[in-house]
């Protein structure tokens, strides 16, 4: 269905010619007409999907339909820009789009872009084809080089004076003694933007490829990369003096940036102080530093910065931002300024009408203020909204909020402070989730059903995702990457356990004490520590990520039972008794997948001039995460062998799992582990099967190897698919992976 769906879309053929011309848009109407063209060129996508492909929040499918149908336009950027991504217009063109936006509704725009070339309207770049780059820049008021267009005025940030500053956090600009740097043409700031959100990591060039143009790159993407980057390490050199941007294992990173150089770090940082300050109950600071984190915004984040990944982050960046004006606007109600904060939230409530935690605080504050009837309308104005937006009622919190104004509560008009000290509530927001692995790769589909599961907590009930798989294959690799992806849908912390080294009874303890609950208060029972945990969680949204689970017993007592969290769990176990938990099996990487993983531990140069012996060293480590990073590390640190020479010593079969050391990176321990979980009768089959000269068995020939009827040998099979031993490849069919098989090669004859 998907793929009929791109061939509709690329195929379709509507009356009155080609794509509509932004430059030629001077009023609503012919705005309106514009934008139901495009909505026609991209096939007639259903609204609903319209809302998934703009982003949470963006553009309402109601406010969609509206829009297609000419009887409204978008109410501001975020709509304008969701409408041009549902629409799969090109990033490049978003700026021209948003010009014509502002001009058909008389706001003040920059001057009139250049005209575009055919290349440009395509969206192609290059060192030949430079009209789209260029007509962008111009749309985003730059000139075609990156330097700012005469007459707009420059802001340059708080300490941009002393040393190399970047901005994020609006648009991407560079500033050296005061001095504002040329970044370059759109496509370079994404790079540039893709670079300094990485904060030292490096990116490989696909990487950047992808965030810069997305699944459709042009054919010169790659050699327009090496452009970009060679033109912003000449310019971040000429200044500093020194190297700024390298080259790594054929990726790119920027390092070596002095403290505070980088506004959103500023943020991340002052932020991190004030929730601290809070947890102390040190308000005015907090408020003060949450403060300053705001004011290094300057509009919108990335403005003006095309590509898939730059989009994505312009979303979490607003999101965070809207996250710290709300937990600033709760001290102010908190400290008793509920009358200044009327006008601010306001405002804010009418440009987020959806965000039911600033109608929240906007009903409080009007009560405290003496405006109660008013504070009743807030709740009502929201009821009518989310049942005509979303067809959903406001969450309990809200209808609480109501029912105590209702009965004019006395707690309500209490606050920091009238309240004694000692009553000041703790609140820790824990970030426990591991460092992602810099050179993940792959893993593009099961990553985003994850995504799509976890993103939907609140909407239904905790959703749990049980990624289940052999061991090494990099279960706890993607569950990290996938946690840290979907932070944004769970604000109030993250939590990571381990319950490889802990029990459910410890597990629980040290969730307790990371949610802030004190030592001497947790209970000894595990009963009560579950209870007591469930109840700490109540009303947060929280992401629980448990890794190397054993079985669906040890995992049942992390479940919260708060809407709005949400559970990711990793076992080399199928949780099929786990209830409500939607599976999720993690296969071998394909080939191409292992050899990029490969290649981006080993260096594009070592690979590409033995990629023959590359592509064998990957296949005879089964395409197994763990054993291509083991092999490709163990070749990285030694310059002076060639790819041939480990591929021949991979090819023993007999000293193969030794070869795949390097570290703690082993993949016989993992087998091990594996194996010694077995019932002797299951020990046996393993050994068995995995004798047999085909890797592949069917339940018939796993029966007569067995010397057992065909049910008692399914689950046999069955049982060593569950010890994570045997991977199944469809309806009665197993296989034992390659390494598996020397493994159990290596044993005692059955």
């Amino acid at each position: 269905m998907e793929l009929w769906l791109k061939a509709r879309r690329r195929n379709v053929r509507t009356p009155g010619g080609g794509s509509p011309d932004p430059l030629g848009i001077d009023g609503v109407e012919a705005l309106r007409a514009g934008l139901r063209r495009l909505y026609e060129l991209a096939g007639r996508p259903p609204v609903r999907e319209m809302e998934e492909r703009a982003g949470t929040g963006r553009l309402p499918h109601s406010t969609a339909h509206r829009i297609v149908g000419g009887r409204t336009v978008p109410r501001d950027i975020h709509q304008m820009t969701g409408f041009l991504t549902a629409c799969s217009v090109a990033a490049a063109e978003h700026p021209l789009w948003i010009d014509a936006w502002r001009r058909a509704l008389g706001q003040d725009t920059p001057s009139p872009p250049a005209p575009r070339t055919a290349a440009g309207a395509m969206g192609l770049v290059g060192p030949v084809v430079r009209g789209g780059i260029e007509a962008a820049a111009a749309g985003a008021g730059y000139g075609p080089t990156g330097s700012v267009t005469p007459g707009r005025p420059v802001q340059v940030p708080p300490g941009a004076s002393a040393g190399l500053r970047f901005a994020l956090l609006g648009p991407v600009r560079a500033w050296y003694g005061g001095r504002q740097l040329s970044l370059g043409s759109p496509q370079q700031r994404a790079v540039a933007a893709a670079l300094l959100l990485r904060e030292g990591r490096t990116a490989a060039a696909g990487e950047l490829i992808d965030a810069v143009w997305g699944e459709q790159p042009p054919p010169q993407a790659l050699a327009a990369l090496r452009t970009y980057v060679s033109r912003l390490r000449g310019e971040l050199r000429r200044e500093a003096g020194h190297a700024l941007l390298v080259s790594e294992s054929g990726g790119y990173a920027i390092r070596g940036l002095g403290e505070g150089a980088l506004d959103l770090v500023q943020a991340q940082d002052l932020g991190a102080k004030a929730e601290k300050a809070r947890g102390t109950g040190d308000l005015a600071r907090a408020r003060a530093l949450l403060g300053e984190a705001l004011d290094l915004w300057d509009g919108e984040p990335l403005a003006g910065v095309p590509g898939p990944y730059a989009q994505t982050q312009r979303v979490r960046l607003e999101e965070w931002r809207l996250g710290l004006l709300e937990s600033r606007l709760d001290m102010d109600l908190e400290q008793g300024c509920h009358a200044e904060a009327v006008s601010e939230l306001t405002a804010l409530t009418a440009a987020h009408p959806l965000r039911e935690r600033l109608r929240e605080l906007l009903m409080l504050a009007l009560y405290r203020s003496g405006r109660q009837a008013e504070a009743l309308a807030v709740y009502a104005d929201t009821r009518r909204l989310l049942a005509e937006e979303l067809g959903v009622d406001p969450r309990s919190g809200l209808r609480e909020l109501q029912q105590r104004i209702l009965r004019a509560d006395p707690a309500l008009h209490e606050s920091a402070a009238t309240r004694p000290a000692e009553h000041v509530e703790v609140r820790v927001r824990p970030a426990q989730l591991p460092v992602c692995v810099a050179d993940f790769t792959g893993r593009t589909e099961v990553t985003a059903r994850l995504v799509g599961l976890l993103s939907a907590a609140g909407r239904t009930d905790v959703p749990v995702a049980a990624l289940w798989g052999t061991g090494g294959v990099g279960k706890s690799a993607l569950a990290v990457r996938v946690g840290q992806a979907v932070r944004r849908f769970f604000p109030d912390g993250q939590l990571y356990v381990d319950l490889r080294q802990e029990d459910a009874a410890g597990a629980l303890g040290a969730a307790l004490r990371a949610l802030g609950v004190a030592g001497r208060d947790v209970p000894d029972g595990l009963a009560e520590r579950s209870a007591l945990y469930r109840s700490v969680l109540d009303g947060r949204r929280v992401l629980v990520v448990a890794d190397h689970a054993r079985d669906a017993a040890q995992v049942r007592w992390l479940l919260p039972a708060s809407a709005g969290c949400g559970v990711l769990v990793t076992s080399r176990r199928r949780m099929l008794d786990l209830a409500g938990a939607r599976l999720v099996e993690l296969d071998a990487m394909s080939p191409r997948e292992a050899l990029a993983l490969f290649t981006r531990i080993v260096g594009e140069r070592r690979v590409a001039a033995e990629r023959e012996a590359a592509r064998y060293v990957v296949a005879a480590c089964g395409f197994l995460p763990l054993a291509v990073r083991a092999a490709a590390c163990r070749l990285a640190a030694r310059p002076a062998w060639t790819v041939a020479m480990l591929a021949g010593r991979l090819a023993d079969e007999s000293g193969r799992l030794a070869e795949l050391e390097a570290g703690d990176l082993a993949v016989r321990p993992v087998f091990e582990r594996c194996y010694t979980a077995l019932e002797g009768e299951q020990a046996r089959a393993f050994r068995v099967l995995s004798a047999s000269a085909d890797p592949f068995l069917s339940v018939p020939a796993a029966a007569g190897l067995l010397g057992c009827g065909p049910q008692r040998a399914e689950d046999a099979l069955e049982d060593l698919v569950d010890a994570g031993l045997l991977i199944p490849v469809g309806p009665a069919h197993y296989q034992v992976h390659v390494l598996a098989r020397l493994f159990a090669l290596s044993l005692p004859a059955p």
